[in-house]
């Protein structure tokens, strides 16, 4: 299955990064980069343990009604230096048209630097179902009823 959705680069972005591509066929998540303004590219942004930022990714898109993008953290950033995304997965809504950004987090133990240009991480297309809400005066019974939070782990 395929979607064309279409992009531009943000104002002030830099046009000669990549653009998201997936980095293998069978790939689910396309990459994304960071992408800084001029003045900021050299330096790029420190992480302390425990800080977060956004990062901006330079691209602003248009997603087909009944699609959304998932933004994910990268599994390799997350095992090797605990970087991850604080909402994670992260919605991008068909109607949204300003800049894409990532809320990046440092759940590990040392600084970590983003640099220009880095993969910081990966977007998925996926469908949405638009659910609609009825209020009614009973709901029907099931085995589990309200059992919460670990309520289906007991032997």
């Amino acid at each position: 299955m395929s979607l064309v959705v279409d992009l531009i680069w943000a104002d002030g972005a830099d046009t000669s990064l990549e653009l998201p591509g997936y980095e293998t066929a069978g790939a689910a998540g396309m990459d994304l980069r960071a992408n800084f303004p001029e003045n900021t590219r050299e330096a790029g942004v420190l992480l302390a343990p425990g800080a977060r930022a956004l990062i901006p990714t330079g691209l602003r898109m248009a997603i087909p009604l009944g699609f959304e993008a998932q933004i994910r953290p990268r599994s390799g950033l997350a095992l090797k230096s605990g970087i991850s995304l604080v909402n994670s997965p992260g919605t991008i809504d068909a109607d949204y048209r300003g800049s894409i950004g990532v809320i990046v987090i440092n759940h590990g133990h040392d600084d970590f630097i983003v640099t220009h240009g880095m993969r910081i991480a990966q977007m998925i297309f996926a469908p949405v179902v638009q659910g609609q809400l009825r209020l009614v005066g009973t709901l029907p019974e099931t085995d589990r009823g309200t059992g919460g939070f670990g309520s289906t782990g007991k032997s």
